[in-house]
């Protein structure tokens, strides 16, 4: 069974189709790209199987349950983590604080819990701020945790970005524009975060991102989208070679 599986997804704005039978079928433990021209559909693709927009037609199904209809929050809690294209995080809250707080998903205590301080929520507690230090130390901003996050480098905030997303412990993680506004060196780094999250947490990783060089390093399977269709789906080297790839980036030239 497919980790997540994508079928015949499509999605209206008013009159405006936006994604037109958009299908994916992404397997345990694989980085696939999702790559197009700008406005050719790719956030919205993420919105809509993340749940912040209900697709007009079609299925999405992660480990053969379907999610369509329900909140960003339940879909979270089953196992789906994201990154935005442009950053939401809280500037009046610590690095330590936005990866804590993005645990509160997974723990049981309830309010009971909350009000007595039972031994079940001291030791849920006690784990959250454990694995916390973990993510900020795999992420490297382990040294911030006291910062306000607005504070910090572009890339550092990226980072956190990714460990608040981690902390959930995806079973998918949906990555948009890891490295946008990233210098050449903060794009080396964020290449390795990015292996060593697929290696240390076996987690299946889709992205999507401009830096072709990018998407040709990380992924063995890249999908290309424009105007909500897939144009062509194949390794990193078919898809450099595919005609219909060049023509949607560099244009048709015309022959006289």
């Amino acid at each position: 069974m497919p980790l997540l599986q994508v079928s015949g997804m499509t999605h209206y704005f008013g009159g405006l189709r936006a994604v037109h039978r958009y299908h994916l079928t992404l397997e345990p433990g694989e980085i696939r790209g999702l790559i197009g021209p700008n406005g050719a559909g790719k956030t919205t693709v993420f919105n809509l199987i993340t749940g912040i927009h209900t697709p007009t037609e079609g299925k999405v199904e992660l480990e053969g349950r379907s999610i369509v209809g329900r909140r960003p929050h339940q879909i979270a809690a089953l196992g789906l983590g994201r990154t935005f294209q442009n950053l939401l995080l809280w500037r009046h809250m610590t690095v330590g604080e936005h990866v804590r707080m993005a645990h509160y998903s997974q723990l049981g205590y309830g309010l009971i819990g909350a009000l007595f301080g039972t031994p079940r929520r001291i030791a849920e507690e006690r784990r959250v701020a454990e694995n916390s230090m973990r993510l900020m130390e795999m992420f490297d901003v382990a040294r911030y945790r006291d910062f306000l996050v607005g504070n910090l480098p572009y890339g550092a905030q990226r980072r956190v970005e990714m460990a608040r997303a981690m902390a959930i412990d995806p079973k998918v993680l949906l990555l948009d524009e890891p490295t946008a506004g990233m210098t050449p060196e903060e794009l080396v780094t964020m290449i390795g975060t990015i292996r060593q999250v697929h290696r240390d947490f076996g987690v299946a990783i889709l992205l999507i991102e401009h830096r072709l060089k990018f998407v040709m390093e990380l992924c063995r399977r890249i999908q290309t989208l424009v105007f909500g269709e897939v144009i062509a789906e194949g390794t990193p080297q078919e898809i450099q070679r595919n005609p219909h790839v060049i023509e949607a980036y560099l244009g048709k030239e015309e022959i006289a």
